[in-house]
């Protein structure tokens, strides 16, 4: 007789033990203990609560400077600083000694002399330039612009400078360099801008026979008449010193360049009349005082201006708007991330502590997918928290300013969101750091500290100016604190002279490279917990 056994089957539906049932089962795991949900809220909170906090006391205070009107204001009343082609904030106030040119032309010039005075010692904002000194990026040659002269405008411009050479500049941000050293009777330079429809070609020369091309830019819209001429700015010298809790004394003021041209030569379609000078945004404060102006003689045209034809730069004290971006609503981030970091600690070490991970890794053997489920997971969370905090910050701090008349350094929509929602993926990559490094050393307060030391403590050693500024700039690029750059909100730019230092805002790395830095170290502590997680007993 054959018996026939039939084998037994379940009536349980089987699924698969995959990576998504781990991340889901890490996460129920999160959002069941209170105090690592309550922990995040409270980053929120903070990092909100701090940036509100500053914005409100910020808004309370005034300031005076003297911006392009030329009246001393406090920050609320004064005028914003306006807007280039590309929405970055611009500074377009120079002497402008010009004409009309209709369709297709050439103008070509030579330059002489171009000779600056520095504002006396100790003088600061309001004073007279009557110190003989070198102004870097005084600028003086030729520029051909759209017609509105009242508001920025497509440009384009080849021109010597104090101490960079000769460049050609273009909408404000564009910079290229042209024969380097300085001007003198001795030692000239030959300057030619053309234009044939949209492009316009720059040249420069040392002999007036021999042209080489600086750069071919190409300006979209340009109208059929444009207006073409001389120009001379002279840039305010930025502060070098901060003023931190009444430590410390601004400096800086504003400077005037005079050039000598002659040998002017021009095609195409201009007028009989003469020429016709003036500031593009009417600078009372310099004409007020004497400073601007051009005259003619046997040939040689003198330009005197101040001002700038470039980039707005905050914290230079020259403009009438407040100079705060929107980065100091992010204050309160270093205190949220301190809770981040203690709950992504508690995520790792709780399970030590309470014996569960023996079970957690018995259910999921592979050791490496765990730590990769509890790191999305915690990213996950912590990027959240931080998008809310910052993006709360953020709307309600500059909702507190405006309603107060206090202006924010204006920035470009890319540039707020990048600050924004990269400080969010700050946040959670710091938070797999701390997940990474609570692995190795199973501790909770060691883990804590050590992530403290590595990213919150660089910044403020940075921050506070406490640090030589060779110190400050090492120390944002080699540690984790680099990552912070994404919350710069002005480009460093190299036709501009300011004070790049950590202090005011600016980090040795751009954003996204800083934050690449923050990345490398994150994959380092994550490749040293999985290796110590596969080879320690649980």
């Amino acid at each position: 007789m054959t018996t026939t056994i039939t084998p037994y089957r379940s009536a349980t539906l089987q699924t698969r033990d995959g990576f998504a049932q781990l991340v889901h089962a890490e996460w129920t795991k999160f959002r069941t203990v209170r105090g690592w949900v309550i922990g995040m809220i409270v980053a929120v909170l903070v990092t909100a609560g701090i940036g509100i906090f500053v914005a409100a006391g910020d808004a309370g205070q005034s300031c005076q400077a003297i911006g392009p009107t030329g009246s001393s204001s406090g920050c609320g009343s004064a005028p914003a600083l306006p807007l280039g082609p590309d929405g970055e904030p611009v500074v377009d106030n120079f002497y402008f000694v010009r004409q009309p040119l209709t369709g297709n032309g050439t103008l070509t010039v030579r330059l002489t002399s171009l000779t600056s005075l520095l504002p006396p010692a100790g003088q600061g904002l309001g004073a007279t330039p009557s110190q003989p000194g070198t102004v870097p990026w005084a600028k003086a040659g030729i520029i051909m612009s759209a017609t509105s002269l009242s508001t920025p405008r497509a440009y384009a411009a080849v021109m010597a400078t104090g101490a960079n050479g000769v460049r050609m500049q273009w909408n404000y941000t564009g910079d290229t360099a042209g024969l380097p050293g300085a001007v003198s009777a001795g030692s000239p330079r030959w300057l030619r801008l053309a234009r044939d429809g949209d492009t316009i070609t720059g040249y420069d020369s040392a002999d007036g026979a021999h042209w080489t091309v600086v750069d071919v830019v190409r300006l979209a819209g340009l109208p059929a008449t444009v207006q073409a001429g001389l120009f001379t700015a002279s840039p305010q010298l930025p502060a070098r010193a901060v003023n931190i809790a009444g430590i410390g004394q601004g400096g800086g003021g504003p400077t005037a360049s005079t050039a000598v041209f002659d040998h002017l030569s021009r095609s195409g379609a201009w007028p009989a009349s003469s020429w016709t000078g003036g500031y593009t945004q009417g600078d009372l404060a310099a004409e007020a005082q004497g400073v601007g102006g051009y005259h003619q003689l046997a040939g040689r045209i003198t330009v005197t201006g101040q001002g700038d034809v470039a980039p707005a730069i905050p914290d230079q004290g020259e403009f009438g708007s407040s100079e705060n971006t929107i980065a100091i609503y992010l204050t309160g981030t270093f205190v949220g991330l301190i809770a981040v970091a203690v709950v992504a600690t508690m995520f790792m070490t709780g399970e030590y502590r309470r014996g569960l991970i023996r079970t957690t890794l018995a259910a999921s053997p592979r050791r490496g997918r765990v730590l990769a489920a509890k790191a999305l997971v915690v990213a996950g969370v912590a990027f959240v928290a931080g998008l809310l905090g910052t993006a709360g910050a953020e709307v309600v701090g500059t909702s507190i300013a405006r309603s107060r008349g206090t202006q924010d350094f204006p920035e470009p929509w890319p540039a707020e969101l990048r600050m924004i929602v990269g400080t969010a993926l700050v946040v959670a990559v710091v938070a797999v750091l701390t997940l990474a490094v609570a692995t190795i050393v199973r501790r909770s307060v060691a883990a804590v500290t050590i992530i403290f030391a590595a990213i919150v403590v660089p910044y403020f050693l940075s921050a506070i100016a406490t640090l030589p500024v060779g110190v400050a700039d090492w120390l944002l690029r080699v540690t984790p604190a680099a990552g912070f750059a994404l919350q710069q909100a002005t480009p460093q730019y190299r036709q501009v002279d300011a004070y790049y230092a950590p202090v005011s805002g600016f980090y040795p790395l751009a954003p996204w490279a800083g934050f690449a830095v923050l990345c490398a170290w994150t994959l380092a502590a994550l490749g040293g917990a999985v290796y110590l997680l596969r080879r320690r007993d649980a």
